[in-house]
């Protein structure tokens, strides 16, 4: 199997040799180095004409990559850390999600901006964060988070997300990596020998779907969990944890768009289990978490549902291992709101 930073790799290997208009724009991704994650190793000798090596001017490469945009071209940009997506902020939001609105549909912008969040790695508080919550519901703008999960024909596998995105996409778009995720191998059903995976398509976007992912054989779910990225790796440990040690049958749905957001399959699932938990890597306040279940509460208000979230605390990410896990959701915290929400 090969793993989520294998299969990004082969993704942009691949549309730069479908399609000559892709172009990379970023800090330190030459060879030998390849990026700070090695996600874009290889390209700049396969094809160096159109792998583009930037100043540490996050701000005016990706305005740049707008103008490639703009003029034709399929430009992706690599941020190499998460935590530097404040920079390009004024470019994204006041520029390049409004100009096809601004310019009466006559311009497209099909720009793909990757970029590594999350912890777990010891970087502490300035390259630990998870901050795509600044980026949900912008208008304009798409955020996708691939998982390591993937359907039986191999479609809607990171790589394959990432590879649509950029030759199909005719919009701007976010794609949130994991740093955690990279070296997750990409799993199939084929690969899981207690679980069940679907996959379902979105309604406004059939292209980026979500997975569904319970226990074989188990009962019906009596909670749902929701998580995305890297969380629902913790969460599919969780709930594999809950059944077999506590007899907690849980259903986990795992979004792969996160804006604009379709609330459908955890609604579905929520309304047969009753009850709902929300698990994100970023700070509980103002997020994603308090987005889904407050349209749980929208539209379940004849039977309600019991939500609870669980997040990040609301401290800045220590460098310290133990502290880290402290102040991030891990599969013991999921594993104990569980239990509390169905006791």
């Amino acid at each position: 199997m090969p793993s989520v930073l294998e299969s990004l790799n082969t993704a942009l290997h691949q549309a730069f040799t479908d399609t000559q208009s892709v172009y990379l724009l970023g800090e330190d991704i030459l060879d030998p180095y390849g990026g700070a994650f090695k996600v874009t190793r290889g390209l700049s000798t396969a094809f160096p004409d159109r792998v583009l090596t930037t100043p540490i001017s996050e701000a005016g490469f990706v305005g740049l990559a707008a103008g490639m945009a703009m003029r034709g071209l399929r430009p992706v940009v690599e941020i190499m850390f998460g935590d530097f997506v404040t920079l390009i902020a004024d470019q994204l939001i006041n520029h390049i999600a409004k100009f096809r609105w601004m310019y009466n549909d006559q311009v497209r912008v099909p720009l793909v901006i990757r970029t590594p969040m999350g912890g777990r790695r010891g970087y502490g508080p300035t390259h630990s964060q998870t901050l795509e919550k600044l980026y949900l519901g912008v208008p304009g703008l798409k955020v996708v988070a691939p998982t390591a999960f993937s359907s039986p024909d191999g479609k809607n596998s990171p790589g394959d997300l990432l590879y649509r995105s950029i030759i199909q996409g005719d919009d701007p778009l976010l794609f949130v990596e994991n740093k955690l995720q990279y070296l997750l191998p990409v799993q199939k059903q084929a690969d899981m020998n207690d679980f069940n995976l679907v996959s379902q398509p979105g309604s406004a976007d059939p292209g980026f779907p979500a997975f569904i992912l319970s226990i074989k054989g188990a009962s019906p779910a009596s909670l749902t969990l929701a998580a995305y990225g890297y969380m629902a790796e913790l969460a599919k440990q969780a709930i594999h944890q809950l059944a077999f040690e506590h007899e907690i049958f849980a259903e986990l749905i795992v979004p792969t768009q996160l804006s604009p957001f379709e609330i459908g399959p955890i609604l579905s699932s929520a309304k047969h289990s009753g009850a709902l938990l929300v698990i994100e890597e970023g700070t509980m306040s103002l997020g994603w978490g308090a987005e889904i279940v407050a349209r749980i509460a929208e539209a379940s208000d004849t039977h309600p549902i019991h939500c609870q979230r669980l997040a990040a605390e609301e401290l800045p990410i220590p460098s310290s291992g133990p502290l880290e896990a402290q102040v991030l959701p891990g599969v013991e915290k999921i594993v104990a709101a569980a239990i509390e929400m169905v006791e």
